[in-house]
């Protein structure tokens, strides 16, 4: 396998044409395939383990023994208030092979917001564009694929290009109206399974639940998919924080409370998405988008001069021109003000 990938980005090398072809038909191949995934896990699960039997509670609710506290499973050195309340479930981006693949600047930024608020745990084991939560690693025959493509280096090091044309059709899946709502179960499904790995979920409590999805570029669209399964499942309220987010105008914005995009001045990627979805445009009065805006339940905030990724990216930790401000830092005090943690 490993040979003839290897043979084939040789024959591309140097050719752009060649490069955009192969591209288009791998997009088409992808785009007639992504959704075999989804409909085998669909019919592998019984209607207990959907919540479709008639009385039958959420068997996630109530796991024993839950692992302690950790964030993505990884001591974070907290000491962790028994009063939890609050969780927060962090999706990635597109461009990532797995849930483990943070980067230095997502563990600063995860590990100092539990830092700040004690009564949430994080969840940053979800990875949000496979129906099971598995990473490429786990996915079959193609798994040796998406491994070669993220190894790679020198002049292949841009075959990860094939991982974001893989995810991307996984954000397609989660907005479209005929396989979505599978597919967003099935991440919401995993969603509360995790969190009662992190930190069992309480049956009963004065406090009420809090449950913050927070998300970056595809991992907004996933979030707000799956916030319409966790919201019959759970009796919490639903935030949504897109950080510089990519997402439509019908997906989950009647589950959410309140929603929050972020956006850097100079992040000109998750404009494809306003201009893509028509449900986002003004026009359509009628979309749930717009109903929520309307309502107040959806509100736009700059949160600096980011840029979509990298360096000086939401989650960069390179300095903010000549001050001693980190970009991820800017973000993380951006976050931290919005009026979602309060009691």
């Amino acid at each position: 396998m490993l040979k003839f990938v290897e043979r084939i980005l040789v024959w591309l090398r140097g050719e752009t044409l060649k490069l955009v072809l192969l591209a288009g038909v791998l997009l088409l191949v992808w785009g007639t395939l992504s959704p075999v995934g989804t409909l085998v896990w669909w019919l592998s699960q019984s209607a207990e383990t959907l919540g479709l039997s008639k009385n039958q509670n959420r068997k996630l609710l109530s796991v024993a023994n839950s692992k302690p506290y950790s964030v993505g499973h990884r001591s974070t050195g907290v000491v962790k208030s028994t009063k939890i309340y609050c969780y927060i479930i962090y999706l990635l981006g597109v461009g990532d092979f797995s849930a483990n693949q943070l980067t230095s600047g997502e563990e600063f930024f995860l590990q100092r917001l539990v830092e700040l608020h004690p009564n949430c745990v994080v969840v940053d084991d979800v990875f949000p564009y496979s129906v099971q939560s598995k990473s490429l690693a786990g996915q079959g025959l193609l798994a040796p694929l998406w491994r070669a493509a993220k190894n790679a280096d020198g002049w292949l090091s841009h075959a990860d290009i094939l991982i974001k044309i893989r995810n991307l059709w996984r954000f397609a899946i989660s907005a479209d109206e005929r396989y979505g709502s599978i597919y967003n179960q099935g991440i919401a499904d995993a969603s509360v399974d995790r969190m009662n790995a992190a930190h069992s979920i309480p049956q009963s409590h004065k406090q009420p639940l809090k449950l913050i999805l927070i998300g970056t570029s595809g991992g907004v669209q996933v979030a707000l998919g799956a916030a319409s399964y966790l919201d019959k499942w759970l009796n919490a309220q639903l935030v949504v924080v897109s950080v510089g987010g990519s997402f439509d105008g019908n997906t989950g914005f009647e589950a959410v409370d309140q929603m929050y995009h972020l956006q850097g001045r100079r992040d000109w990627v998750e404009d494809i998405s306003r201009f893509l979805f028509a449900s986002r445009w003004s026009l359509t009065v009628g979309s749930p988008f717009n109903q929520a805006r309307r309502q107040g339940r959806y509100t736009v905030q700059v949160s600096g001069d980011h840029t979509h990724d990298g360096a000086e990216g939401y989650f960069g930790q390179a300095f903010v021109g000549t001050s001693k401000t980190t970009y991820v830092q800017l973000t993380l005090q951006k976050v931290n003000q919005l009026p979602i943690w309060s009691d």
